[in-house]
């Protein structure tokens, strides 16, 4: 039998005096110190690469480095799996706050919310868009970026007026930004009555939007309060006199449109029969429900919304996480 040749393991280049001529510490130096890549380590030290991954691994277990995290780092994740303990969700993610400092909280969040909807896609999917602020600052946040036959639908009706109360905006941004196909609700948000409504929504073309809609794997949407400023009032989506009857009936958040009580419950008012849009059962029946919101102004209407179980997903910041905590 032939003998077989074994190399001999790779002897590290000369190791500067002040290591005490160990290969281990002067391998944890350069990386963890002079922020070499392993690949720059084993061109240093002469070695593989895989010589050097073993360095590191002794470093580590001989106690040469010591790797802490900041505990102020980890505050976000212990509240966001609170925060899913709390309200039975699938994931939380909280950002963390910034004391007034950089981008405006809503930019924020439609980061963060956008980093969570383009992980989450998958091909095929059907999206669902609802309208607001926040939905249309995760819009503006995309990167381009094709997901192949992504369908994004608008599930609310459309209406002249702010920005911020504009669901084929939304619907249309986000389509644009992912290369899907784009399926915008030709109907006005709210209809004069429920006999207008009922027809409008027997013809064809709007059932078989209503069929999109109902088939819709996720869908993201924000949360809307009850104050004068909010996007359903301050659009004028919502007239004065119909605020007030939800109001005096409980209503203290806006869900797509439509008002809820603090146990996540519809509270009925002036305006149904008449909306144009998905229901909040509806709204239950869709597998991912991504929900974006933040801010104090907003804890007390997010509260209900979470406790009505109507997210699976939620994007918010830190401290309206902590309320949302103590709340619960």
């Amino acid at each position: 039998m032939p003998l077989m040749s074994v190399r001999p393991a790779p002897t590290p280049r000369a190791i500067p005096a002040e290591f005490g001529a160990d290969a281990i510490v002067w391998a944890a130096w350069l990386y963890y110190v002079d922020g070499l890549t392993q690949s720059g380590v084993a061109a240093a030290l002469g070695v593989s690469r895989a010589s050097v991954v073993a360095y590191l691994q002794a470093a580590r277990e001989r106690g040469v480095v010591r790797i802490a995290i900041d505990p102020d780092a980890l505050a976000g994740v212990t509240l966001a799996r609170r925060l899913a303990a709390r309200f039975g969700l699938k994931e939380a993610h909280v950002i963390p706050d910034l004391a007034g400092e950089g981008a405006p909280l809503t930019a924020r969040l439609g980061a963060a919310g956008a980093r969570l909807l383009l992980a989450s896609l998958a091909e095929s999917d059907v999206l669902g868009v609802a309208w607001g602020r926040t939905v249309l600052a995760v819009a503006r946040a995309l990167p381009h970026r094709a997901v192949p036959g992504l369908t994004v639908a608008q599930v609310a009706g459309s209406a002249i007026g702010t920005a911020a109360f504009s669901p084929e905006l939304c619907t249309s941004v986000i389509a644009n930004r992912l290369a899907a196909r784009c399926v915008n609700l030709h109907a006005p948000a709210v209809l004069s009555s429920a006999e207008v409504r009922d027809l409008l929504l027997r013809e064809p073309a709007i059932t078989r939007q209503f069929d999109l809609i109902r088939a819709c794997t996720k869908i993201l949407f924000g949360i809307g309060d009850v104050l004068p400023t909010g996007t359903a009032f301050a659009s004028g989506f919502v007239p004065p006199e119909a605020g007030q009857a939800y109001l005096e009936g409980g209503a203290v958040a806006v869900v797509i449109g439509q008002f809820i009580d603090a146990a996540g419950r519809h509270v009925p008012g002036p305006l149904d029969g008449r909306l144009v849009g998905i229901t909040l059962d509806e709204l239950r029946r869709v597998p991912e429900r991504i929900c974006v919101a933040g801010g104090a102004e907003k804890a007390t209407a997010m509260q209900a919304a979470l406790t009505g179980g109507f997210a699976t997903h939620l994007v918010t910041d830190a401290g309206t996480a902590a309320l949302l905590f103590e709340g619960g």
